[in-house]
């Protein structure tokens, strides 16, 4: 009985230290066993591994990346899918069996797969969706036929190799539209046509898998109104609403106590305004802020958590493999020795 009071005064102080909500401050995650999503887009795996990049545990062990990521918490594997891509070892790859491949080495890991359609032969953001160049100065007619058999063809290349993707995107960061200039958002009738032709190809192959549509700027209220007002006016078919949330993008500062409150009013505005499940399929921090990552991670995660009725599906970083060594790309989760980072264990 002497131990009991000390033992009860460090368990409340140990509590009190984990609300810590300062970005520099040292913040210990909740203990949870659920369904909650916590992914990674690792869409640059396959060309690290075919480049000699090994991949060190936190012990210094060389091991499957897979592995890894599963023992820090990771559950769910996005993989972004380019319709004719090129060999470049940054902008390239992510071919249909490219991506195949990576779903099934995945769903062998015991992990959940989102599809994430870019409609495009290469990178497709807010700044650019440019056309894949086999569909160039095709009608619209063809355009539509286009991308619903393009998306039935690797739905069910994935059906026939084991794999249902429990979420697919329609399109990636589609703020301005897609497959311009005929899926612009300068032509609503026009995209929401080509986002119904990719619903419904999707469903076709798969009736239980759910439709994303995906916006950048999660934070930014205003605009994901705007553009999911619009795509309920003209009829939009999806199942979830998909954010991306850098606070690194959106400050030029990592620091994400700037907008992280603005992040959790949306996520709530939007399942409340839309009923639709919310999701935050693209996140990360800086590599060599670490803590202030970790911190980030765990703040998406619990206003994620918050959203009323469970609507809040889950938090996916955007390459946390993809070492700034091999990538020159500032927002990994992995140190230049080759091992994971501290902030990964966010996830745990």
């Amino acid at each position: 009985m002497k131990l009991a009071i000390p033992l009860l005064f460090i368990l409340l102080c140990c509590t009190a230290c984990s609300k810590a909500t300062n970005a520099n401050s040292i913040v210990v995650p909740p203990v949870v066993t659920d369904s909650f999503v916590k992914g990674a887009d690792i869409s640059w795996l396959p060309q690290m591994e075919a480049s000699g990049y090994t991949f060190y545990n936190d012990s210094g062990v060389v091991q499957d990346c897979f592995q890894i990521l599963k023992n820090h918490g990771i559950n769910a594997i996005r993989l972004r899918t380019w319709v004719n891509p090129s060999n470049d070892p940054f902008s390239g790859h992510c071919s249909k069996a490219e991506t195949v491949a990576m779903a099934v080495r995945a769903k062998s890991w015991g992990m959940k797969v989102l599809i994430d359609f870019h409609y495009s032969d290469s990178w497709a953001d807010p700044s650019k969706q440019v056309k894949p160049q086999a569909w160039v100065g095709h009608s619209f007619p063809m355009l539509l036929n286009d991308l619903y058999n393009y998306t039935y063809d690797v739905m069910t290349a994935l059906k026939t190799s084991g794999v249902t993707p429990n979420w697919v995107q329609v399109g990636n960061e589609t703020a301005t539209g897609m497959i311009y200039p005929e899926g612009s958002t300068n032509n609503w009738p026009g995209l929401v046509q080509l986002i119904n032709k990719g619903y419904d190809a999707i469903k076709a192959v798969s009736p239980t898998t759910k439709v994303i549509l995906h916006i950048d700027q999660g934070n930014n209220n205003a605009r994901f109104r705007w553009w999911f007002d619009s795509a309920q006016i003209y009829g939009a078919k999806y199942d979830v609403i998909g954010m991306s949330y850098y606070p690194y993008w959106l400050n030029g500062s990592p620091d994400y106590t700037l907008s992280i409150d603005d992040l959790g009013n949306n996520l709530t505005d939007m399942a409340s305004r839309y009923g639709k499940e919310v999701f935050v399929v693209e996140t990360g921090g800086v590599d060599t802020q670490e803590q202030n990552t970790y911190n980030m991670l765990l703040a998406v995660q619990s206003k994620v958590r918050s959203v009323p009725n469970g609507k809040g599906l889950g938090v996916m970083y955007w390459e946390p493999e993809g070492a700034r060594s091999w990538s020159n790309y500032a927002l990994s989760c992995w140190e230049s020795n080759s091992h994971p980072s501290y902030a990964l264990s966010a996830f745990k």
